[in-house]
């Protein structure tokens, strides 16, 4: 079968993108609601930043979600460690930025390394191993920082992760022009991207989507591109912390869908004992996921100490939940083996509008909880419905 005339599903198209529908709803709800405050420059800039810490986290859950809905609830609690670790190296002990980071980064990476091995090679479950290192790696948080608050004033460490950049010659007058640049340029290897992909699949007469159901997405996305480095540019152009996200989220998508490796992690959601004998090993599966997991969240922990300028015992609370509703929200299944980094930003974007949307208009953390939850247990909702109805559970 021709699958490049496929015809166009209105129905099928509703159901693989309702989250993203979802989003640009949520997105102009908010916008109307704020009387157009969300769309301030530096709001629009702020999206990005305040959820950065959760892009980061999302793409190191998801391996630990698609090995069977596995979740690491100590990833909060990391965080607290690694930001108190760095700012008590920083602030009280006076040593250099960028051993700092590394060392820290070795750190996260330990803690992961630690876990991993519990859960992939002593097959302790997931949820009891990481339930036990959210109040150890807390307790040894909190202990470290001798329950204070350390402030960090490096200019190194915070230039490193917080500041913006800034190119002689674009960048000296109100409008960033660099930003608008690097926004038409990503916007047409989008679009490229797509064509080129379209093309290669037919070629070989693989399944894909209807013409209009990928040049629809593909526009929207490109357009977004387009609009949000605008705003930016409005600002104060492009933030480091945003190159580092954008690279973290770029590089686990080329894992996840380009790589052998990656598929692994799908694989053994799927069917662990077909994947173990089909040679691959699944223990090793398990403790990569988990040792990735806590570098990721080791360099979070330098993410948000650097982006507040502080740390204390609180730090990092709820982080994990953040990043689990991220990965179920984006479309990552509540039984494990399927989900993508796409998806992912999605899901943190949606919550990330919603949670800015309600603290502009002055709304409590109650209600911000009320609604996070909601959208959390409808998006699992309808991930279980049509997992039933298309016979895959």
């Amino acid at each position: 079968m021709n699958e490049t005339k496929k015809k166009f599903n209105l129905v099928s198209f509703l159901t693989k993108y309702a989250m993203v529908i979802a989003l640009v709803v949520v997105f102009i709800l908010f916008a109307v609601l704020t009387k157009g405050t969300l769309l301030y420059p530096q709001n629009m800039s702020n999206l990005m930043l305040q959820n950065g810490y959760v892009l980061v986290m999302a793409c190191g859950m998801l391996l630990c979600i698609l090995t069977g809905s596995n979740i690491d609830l100590s990833v909060g609690s990391v965080v607290c460690l690694v930001g108190g670790l760095a700012a008590v190296m920083i602030s009280n002990m006076h040593l250099p930025a960028v051993p700092v980071i590394l060392l820290c980064l070795a750190v996260g990476l330990l803690v992961g390394v630690w876990q991993g091995y519990w859960i992939g090679y002593v097959r302790i479950p997931p949820f009891i191993t990481t339930l036990g290192g959210m109040f150890i790696f807390r307790g040894i948080g909190r202990l470290v920082l001798n329950s204070k608050t350390i402030a960090i004033q490096d200019s190194t460490f915070l230039n490193i992760f917080t500041a913006y950049i800034k190119i002689p010659g674009l960048d000296d007058g109100e409008l960033k022009l660099s930003a608008v640049i690097v926004g038409v340029i990503a916007a047409a290897y989008v679009i490229f991207s797509t064509v080129k992909n379209r093309s290669y699949r037919a070629k070989r007469g693989y399944r894909q989507n209807s013409v209009l159901s990928d040049y629809v997405k593909t526009v929207l996305i490109a357009a977004f591109i387009v609009y949000y480095c605008y705003m930016l540019s409005k600002y104060r152009g492009i933030s480091v912390m945003l190159v580092w996200v954008v690279a973290i989220c770029l590089i686990y998508n080329f894992i996840t869908s380009k790589t052998a490796f990656g598929r692994y992690f799908y694989a053994v959601g799927g069917n662990e004992k077909a994947t173990k004998l089909s040679g691959v090993n699944t223990d090793k599966i398990y403790f990569i996921a988990y040792a990735n997991m806590g570098l990721l969240a080791g360099l979070c922990g330098l993410l948000c100490a650097a982006r507040v300028g502080s740390v204390n015992g609180n730090t990092g609370t709820s982080f994990e939940m953040d990043a689990i509703g991220s990965c179920f929200i984006g479309g990552a299944s509540a039984y494990g083996g399927s989900g993508s980094v796409g998806g992912v930003v999605i899901g943190a974007m949606l919550l990330g509008v919603i949670n800015m949307g309600m603290s502009i208009m002055g709304l409590g953390d109650a209600w911000q909880y009320v609604i996070k939850g909601g959208v959390l247990l409808l998006a699992v909702i309808f991930d279980v419905v049509t997992s039933r109805k298309s016979g895959k559970r």
